[in-house]
């Protein structure tokens, strides 16, 4: 259970505070409770520095210094240590931590300093100068930074100060707090120290050690609110206004001091700080003079409150708050109290860690010993792949674990993150349903299915030029057959949707590859879940890198060849629907679903299934409806007949020259129930014009309907109408073809078959896909996955590293036995 520090309410006596004060700095070391301080502040000490070492996460009590730059924080700590080591001249405290670990030891009559080596518990070589430890330091800060290419860093620097003038005291000093970053560095930098000086301080066995200034009020403190926000109450706060003596010059009477001293109305009534005031004389001393002075400074600003104010000040209420000594004193006995109230629960937690250790060791001997076990590993990886394969068909299935809300995407995160965007050739903005829910796994694969429907139906048959449609339709038209205008409108439907639905297709099967493939990592997590919920055993294959990076690779590969061959099956239903072959342009619900436009323009088709020379410019003649009529009258069966070639001439013989006929295309600009136009012309003596006239004429039946234009030309009378043009009609009936066809693909052939080529596989196949990739393979190839080149060296290192770790836990376990035992 957490406890807090409460800066102290109640004043003590004056006899309790001499006491405290005999008793601190210099306990008696021949004294049995001086012991066990002694013994439970080494313990916490080595605890310290293999957390710090180790990375351990321990709710080790700590004393964090903080405040703003240039408040007094490396004065104090110089203070507390006993000597001078001009930290403040380099600026130390402004980018990285430093844990200073002040031991008191009456031996050391010279103060004893070591740092902690980085990512190491051990220590280094003592420093003789103590110039020299600003200068280690700044180094290892720059160092660091550089690295880690930051401007600040939470990683601390431990040192270690053995002293006969210091007390038993940690001090964790945070870089200050500053408004704006130096020249040269990044401006965020104030930024990046508040937030890491509020990570530090944030751990609730941490007690709080706030300096500000005497000459900033409470009411305009720039950086109290800060520390609210990490402790509202001041519960483990300790408040210590720096630089008193500057402010005792602005008091002349008692109320004035007394108020001042009370900080009502800031701070809340449980709340006293102290105030403290250090030597300003920066000038090389000897350690003992410096000493000397700290304690001349106290004792001048008592005598100035006592006799420079106008009635002295409430002593009774206020000495024990004020001087350096009493700060230095609650710090120590505060620490001591709480090292005393967390041995326990330190003592627990411990053990605990040294069994998680010895576990972790244990795993690790595991794995040297299985790099020789091929048939262990064999198994393992299998029924570890086996696993995750069963999870993605879960997921495929429906599973909603883990949460969608963390792991699941929305519609625009798929197209963002498949690197795919929106669909090609759709300008419209396609949002199906549910496309702002975080889905994975089926319900995604449904949702981009109902997405690619969307953006099929919002193409409709592009425009086609008038050359365009001329050139097809009269190809038909020269073929004979019946059907020219309708195989021309069809051929330009297939033409369309083979151009446009083809992206279509293969976007679709790229955006559901994707979907597919995001369930790897999520059945990893499900695998690592499921074992954590129901304590279950499953073969741990954590650490092998290159086993997971093949079955990754294996599996990536899988669901490409999958969109792959599902890109060749629905290519193929298109090749299928859009063949000329195919019959889906001309089944019968296809004229029943279009009504009289179907009629109509089936009726033009037949008018001009005899002909080839057809006109569809634009602006071209119309057509004259009289035709059309007569047309209309011949039976059935003899619009269908055809003149046999070998009686051509008889026919031409037998008819008069007023009855010699052209044929005609219907023009763009033609109306859409009449197929021919014509004007009636007497023919001269031309044979010329006579024998062009047969030939064209050879296989219509219905000459007698349209008339011969001069010099051999097509002439159409203007009906004063262009709103139903064969062009208009062609390209009518090719957007209902294209629909039709449309509607077809996707509906009879492509949702079935990418159901089926996608998910069926990942049910049914994927464990085998996986196993006969990574396992059917000989011991040579399949071991490459587990032991790389070097990969036993590595892990010879990591289980001696965890050995080092598990001896340095088990001697401070011990320790801390000792230490349960004396209290």
């Amino acid at each position: 259970m957490a406890t807090f520090v409460t800066t102290p309410t109640k004043t003590p006596s004056d006899k309790s505070a001499s006491a405290m004060s005999r008793k601190h700095p210099h306990p008696n070391p021949n004294s049995a409770d001086s012991s066990v301080r002694s013994s439970r502040f080494e313990a916490y000490n080595r605890l310290q520095a293999a957390a710090v070492a180790f990375g351990e996460k321990l709710p080790i009590p700590e004393i964090v210094a903080l405040g703003g730059q240039s408040d007094g924080k490396s004065s104090l700590l110089e203070a507390l240590l006993g000597f001078r080591f001009n930290v403040r001249e380099v600026e130390m405290g402004t980018r990285r931590p430093l844990i200073l670990q002040m031991v008191h030891d009456p031996s050391a009559l010279e103060p004893r300093c070591r740092f902690q080596e980085e990512d190491s518990e051990e220590y280094g070589s003592p420093v003789i100068l103590a110039s020299a430890i600003a200068d280690i330091i700044k180094s290892r800060t720059e160092a660091l930074l550089k690295k880690t290419k930051a401007s600040v860093s939470s990683k601390p620097i431990v040192m270690r100060a053995e002293y006969a003038h210091c007390p038993n005291l940690t001090i964790i000093d945070t870089p200050g707090f500053v408004l704006k970053a130096k020249k040269g560095e990044p401006e965020n930098t104030p930024e990046e120290i508040l937030t890491m000086v509020k990570s530090l301080a944030s751990p609730p066995h941490r007690i709080l050690l706030f300096l500000q200034q005497s000459s900033v009020e409470w009411c305009s403190s720039l950086w109290l609110d800060s520390i609210r926000e990490i402790d509202p109450t001041f519960r483990r706060t300790v408040i210590a206004v720096s630089k008193f003596d500057n402010r005792l010059k602005e008091f002349s009477d008692r109320w004035e001091v007394d108020r001042y001293l009370s900080a009502s109305g800031y701070l809340g009534d449980n709340t006293r700080p102290f105030f403290v005031a250090l030597p300003k004389d920066r000038g090389t001393i000897s350690n003992d003079e410096f000493r000397k002075q700290i304690s001349q400074v106290d004792s001048e600003v008592l005598r100035h409150l006592n006799e420079g104010i106008k009635g002295g000040f409430d002593e009774e209420k206020f000495r024990p708050y004020i001087g350096f000594g009493r700060l230095r004193d609650y710090l120590e006995s505060e620490l001591q109290k709480r090292y005393k109230e967390a041995a326990p629960a330190t003592l627990a937690l411990l053990e605990q860690r040294c069994s998680e250790v010895t576990a972790e060791l244990d795993k690790m001997d595991c794995k040297i010993q299985a790099t020789s076990d091929i048939s262990y590993l064999r198994r393992s990886a299998m029924l570890y792949a086996a696993s995750i394969s069963n999870h993605v068909g879960a997921l495929i299935d429906g599973a909603a674990d883990p949460a969608p809300e963390q792991w699941g995407k929305t519609t625009v995160e798929e197209q963002s993150e498949s690197g795919l965007g929106s669909w090609p050739s759709v300008t419209a903005d396609i949002k199906p349903p549910n496309a702002t829910l975080r889905l994975y796994g089926g319900a995604a694969f449904e949702r981009v299915m109902h997405e690619f429907r969307c953006a099929v139906y919002s193409i409709e048959c592009p425009p086609v030029s008038r050359e365009k449609v001329a050139n097809i339709l009269l190809a038909h038209a020269g073929r004979g057959g019946g059907r020219g205008a309708t195989e021309a409108a069809a051929e330009i439907a297939r033409t369309a949707a083979r151009s446009w639905l083809a992206p279509l297709l293969d976007t679709a099967c790229d955006r559901l590859a994707f979907v597919l493939g995001n369930l790897y990592d999520l059945a990893l997590e499900r695998n690592r879940s499921r074992d954590s919920e129901y304590g279950m055993k499953s073969e741990k294959m954590d650490g092998y890198v290159g086993f997971h990076a093949a079955l990754r690779h294996v599996y990536n590969r899988f669901i490409k060849d999958l969109a792959k061959q599902c890109k060749q099956l629905v290519r193929h239903h298109l090749d299928s629907v859009t063949s000329p072959y195919s019959q889906v342009c001309y089944e019968n619900g296809f004229r029943g679903s279009f009504g009289s436009s179907a009629t109509s323009f089936y009726k033009f088709n037949q008018a001009s299934a005899g002909s080839f020379c057809l006109e569809l410019t634009d602006g071209g003649p119309a057509a004259c409806d009289e035709i059309m009529r007569d047309q209309e009258n011949i039976p059935p069966e003899m619009i269908g007949q055809q003149t046999t070639p070998g009686k051509a001439a008889e026919a031409r013989g037998a008819l008069r020259e007023s009855q010699m006929t052209v044929p005609e295309t219907p023009s763009p600009d033609q109306p859409c129930d009449a197929a021919y136009a014509g004007v009636k012309k007497e023919l001269g003596n031309d044979i010329g014009a006579r024998k062009w006239v047969s030939r064209l004429t050879g296989n219509n039946r219905n000459t007698d309907h349209v008339r011969v234009q001069n010099g051999g030309s097509l002439l159409f009378g203007d009906t004063g109408s262009n709103s139903g043009s064969a062009y208009s009609e062609i390209c009518s009936s090719a957007a209902h073809h294209f629909a039709r066809i449309r509607e077809v693909l996707v509906e009879r052939s492509v949702a079935s078959t990418l159901n089926s080529g996608f998910l069926t596989p990942c049910r049914e196949r994927l464990v085998v896909a996986l196993g006969l990739d990574l396992f059917a393979v000989n011991d040579e190839k399949f071991m490459d996955m587990f032991v790389a080149p070097d990969a036993i060296g590595v892990l010879q290192n990591e289980r001696q590293s965890l050995q080092k770790r598990q001896k340095v836990l088990r001697s401070c376990l011990n320790e801390f036995k000792s230490v349960a035992r004396a209290l």
